[in-house]
């Protein structure tokens, strides 16, 4: 479902070349939850970034859903994210000008889903949302907008989530209650997800983790080498 071979971003600052990753070879299956790990600044965002074909790296391959992006053009690249992929990011991502419903219906509405609408009712219904349909996100608190976000992805009935730190702007009570719908709402719909956390407890939950160590894979986190990586 998800390949990378020899994998490496690099950027210019004004000190020269900084080396974000570097040699990353990783392969994630059909319906796999994986987590990727590591502390803060280690490259594990830019990872998902590259993998989920919002930027491009400055060597290697990716391949996502048997397409190689490495190949492909921005707008290739758009469309394949639009296909195969489903978003839940820390900031919820929703617009602004739209109702609840309506920001759940886009991403299908955009495949041209004739039945974008009464999925997006079921969702919403499903995330505990019937009530705030119609809703605008500024008359939403945190976990209701991510319980937005949640639905969305699955809307556009997607291959592959990708879910960037989802708890990362909720309290604790709040944010236990959205992991819980994204396993259960992931395990029914049989997605692939891939994680980017620096919970410890959120990454347990996955069929496995990925620990980023200053750009590099280390091994599978033993558990005591992980928390001493996160926490530095």
């Amino acid at each position: 479902m998800i390949k990378t071979i020899d994998l490496g971003k690099t950027v210019q600052t004004s000190e020269g070349q900084l080396t974000i990753l570097k040699g990353i070879d990783i392969e994630i299956k059909k319906s796999e939850a994986v987590a990727i790990v590591g502390a803060s600044g280690s490259g594990k965002t830019t990872l998902l970034s590259l993998i989920a074909g919002l930027d491009t790296p400055s060597q290697g391959q990716i391949f996502l859903a048997d397409q190689e992006l490495t190949a492909m053009d921005e707008e290739q690249r758009a469309k394949a994210r639009g296909e195969f992929v489903g978003f839940v990011f820390q900031a919820f991502q929703l617009l602004d000008s739209l109702t609840a419903i309506e920001n759940v219906m886009l991403p299908a509405e955009l495949k041209g889903d004739p039945e974008a609408e009464s999925k997006a009712k079921e969702l919403l219904v499903r995330v505990g949302l019937d009530h705030r349909m119609h809703h605008y996100p500024r008359q939403l608190s945190g976990g209701e907008q991510q319980r937005v976000a949640l639905a969305r992805a699955f809307a556009s009935s997607a291959k592959i989530l990708f879910a960037d730190e989802p708890t990362g702007n909720l309290d604790t009570k709040t944010g236990a209650t959205i992991i819980d719908l994204l396993f259960e709402l992931n395990r029914e719909f049989g997605t692939t997800l891939v994680l980017v956390t620096h919970d410890l407890r959120l990454a347990e939950r996955c069929d496995r983790s990925i620990l980023i160590d200053s750009g590099v894979i280390t091994a599978e986190p033993i558990q005591a080498k992980a928390s001493a990586l996160i926490e530095s």
